[in-house]
């Protein structure tokens, strides 16, 4: 008998230890997102609009790729080799539909701060000026981009090991007023190192805290030295994308393809440069000398890891955060899922892989974004057409951009920005709904100018938690006695037959970033099953019965009180008498809440809710203004259902 049993258990034990081929097969096609979309690609609807996206994509990358080079204190090819790299291995790993990999600002101005303190410009002069076998560039260029690759090593290696660890799910920390001001403190960071090249000055690098403040306190003491023509220049390459941009947005649905401005503007600018001599008559700075061709792999310095351990760190939080917020934004904005786990094991190795081919840290950015919106493109096979094109510039049009003006390249990048900077019209919306985030976004945006992205991020995300630790404690939850008492109320004052089409959510916990994603996913579950369900409860009082939603619990609600409605319109009350204090998060929620329900042919009403609440989502949310939606209690909610489903009997009566 026990020889039979430990058979059996021996047995159970390889069954549950012996790796099956569709297990595997699961696994690749979780990690590696391209094996789940590619063979189901439709040719016919898809291709075209993916090219055409490729195509203003790759103009997009080349632009950036040159500017956000020079940005990380390195030779502008390798921004050339930073746009091509990742945007292959994130089309392979990333999740995001509309997330184009490349170079980014806040990673390039982190990884400047390593370059220029390891091998800064008076090593120029020190160093030997003989080429090496690489392009053809000097060991002085070489050493810089080492550094750089090291700090893009490092980085994925960070993010990696967090994915390794499932720190994804940490994100929640990261709430929307916090990405906000952090990014539009990093844009203004970006505007302010392209200063010296719209006005044709020379500045000296300057880092450390209140680096934006020196910066401009240079450009006002030596304010004679701004050159005129480069000044102009500036002014007039800004006026003409920021005009054209704003055409193209103006008539996307009338016009097929948009023009590409930026295109336009490189080459006119070059060719106009080239044909006056710009570069020699007025001393305009240009690109310079672009080698072909991409060199072979080469592991990145090892030795200096150490002393770029503080970069790795801001280019692994800032890069990923910046990017995990435009992935989600264009999942929820289409209609798809996106695993926060997954999205940092994709950064991760478009750090690390590209780091072997001479490339600068990479992350999503959101003019790239912008572009495959506004081009209507539909899958990742956009970012990989561009990456063809960059190839094409890489290795035949490259040398062509040598006349390309400082000062153009720089206006391209500022009008780039404009959807980071135009981030400043959320303080009146952050003023209106929650003080304490308008707060939150105002000294994080502060700390991120006055010192660096990560400072400000972390401030940003330490701030919010010793908020809510703050608010906490006064969070008061509904008593059992109370919740009898609303459920005698609404069984006395009105009829069963409503009830059988009602379901009552109770909330009875403060809604804010830390628990609005389970708010969200629990409430939207209970929802489904109501309309997936087909059998009708025979019970009259569990028809009845209240659902206590706890966002804070271990994942299960209390009751799931769930009747069908097949023939008519079911109906959802959310009672908000527990809902003791709300943040930004929780109004965006509870508006989205609001608008999948409606999608969902489900009208919703929200019973208690405090004169801030109310305002809150009135203000959020293009609310249904024909209907009432706010009640001072759950039994005035069920009324006035009730007299709906009357007025709508008394109408079909009256047509037949």
């Amino acid at each position: 008998m026990t020889g039979a049993k430990r058979k059996k258990k021996n047995v159970l034990w390889s069954k549950m230890h012996t790796p099956h081929w569709e297990d595997f097969k699961q696994w690749c096609r979780k990690r590696l997102p391209i094996l789940e979309w590619a063979p189901h690609y439709n040719l016919k609807e898809n291709l075209l609009p993916d090219t055409v996206s490729g195509i203003m994509l790759a103009v997009q990358q080349v632009t950036q790729g040159l500017a956000f080079a020079i940005l990380s204190s390195v030779h502008p090819v390798f921004g050339l080799y930073g746009s091509l790299f990742p945007a292959i291995i994130y089309a392979m790993f990333g999740m995001g539909h509309h997330v184009a990999t490349g170079t980014f600002a806040l990673t390039s101005l982190i990884s400047a701060n390593a370059v220029e303190r390891l091998v800064p410009l008076s090593v120029q002069n020190l160093t030997t000026q003989s080429n090496t076998s690489v392009l053809g560039l000097s060991d002085f260029e070489m050493q810089r981009i080492g550094v750089a690759a090291a700090v893009s090593f490092l980085g994925g290696v960070i993010q990696v090991a967090m994915f390794v660890l499932q720190l994804g799910s940490a994100t929640f920390l990261l709430t929307e007023p916090v990405i906000s001001a952090m990014t539009t403190g990093a844009a203004t960071h970006v505007v302010t190192s392209q200063v010296k090249y719209l006005l044709g000055m020379k500045i000296p690098y300057i880092s450390g805290p209140l680096t934006f403040f020196y910066i401009y306190a240079y450009v006002f003491e030596n304010i004679k030295s701004v050159r005129l023509e480069a000044l102009l220049l500036s002014l007039l390459s800004i006026t003409v994308l920021v005009l054209v941009k704003e055409l193209n947005e103006q008539f996307k649905r009338k016009i097929k393809v948009v023009l590409p401005v930026d295109l336009v503007l490189i080459i006119a600018s070059s060719f106009a440069c080239y044909c006056t001599s710009m570069e020699k008559t007025y001393g305009l700075e240009v690109v310079g000398h672009i080698p072909k061709g991409i060199p072979p792999p080469r592991a990145p310095p090892m030795h200096v890891l150490s002393a770029v351990i503080t970069e790795a760190f801001g280019v692994a939080l800032v890069g990923y955060v910046a990017s995990l917020a435009l992935a989600q934004g264009s999942a929820k904005k289409f209609k798809y899922s996106v695993d926060d786990n997954q999205e940092l094991l994709a950064h991760g190795l478009s750090n690390v892989i590209p780091s072997f081919f001479f490339c600068i840290p990479s992350a999503a950015a959101m003019g790239r974004t912008a572009v495959l919106y506004s081009t209507r493109a539909k899958t990742q096979v956009a970012c990989l057409i561009s990456c063809i094109f960059v190839l094409l510039v890489i290795y035949a049009i490259g040398p062509l951009l040598y006349w390309l003006p400082m000062c153009v390249l720089a206006s391209i990048i500022v009008v780039g920005l404009k959807g980071m900077l135009i981030q400043f019209r959320d303080l009146k919306k952050y003023w209106n709904v929650d003080k304490i985030d308008w707060g939150i976004w105002v000294s994080t945006y502060v700390f991120t100018i006055c010192f660096a992205a990560n400072v400000g991020l972390l401030f940003g995300v330490v701030c919010t938690i010793a908020i809510v630790i703050a608010r906490f404690p006064r969070a008061k939850t509904l008593s059992i006695k109370n919740i009898k008492e609303m459920e005698f109320k609404v069984k006395t004052e009105v009829d069963g037959e409503t009830l059988k089409q009602v379901k009552i959510v109770s909330i009875n916990n403060p809604l804010v970033f830390l628990n609005v994603k389970k708010f969200h996913t629990d409430l939207i579950n209970i929802i489904q099953k109501e309309n997936a369900s087909n059998l009708l409860l025979d019970d009259i009082s569990k028809c009845e019965q209240n659902t206590l939603l706890s966002p804070l619990s271990n994942g299960n609600c209390s009751e799931e009180a769930s009747q069908p409605c097949q023939n008519e319109k079911c109906s959802l009350i959310l009672d908000c008498s527990g809902l003791t204090f709300f943040d930004y998060s929780g109004v965006s929620m509870l508006v989205e809440v609001y608008m999948d329900c409606k999608n969902q042919s489900v009208d919703v009403s929200l019973a208690h809710c405090t004169a801030s609440l109310i305002k809150a989502m009135k203000y959020h949310g293009n609310l249904d203004s024909e209907k009432p939606i706010f009640f001072e209690s759950v039994s005035a909610a069920i009324s006035n259902i009730h007299s709906n489903k009357n007025l709508s009997k008394l109408s079909d009566h009256s047509e037949v």
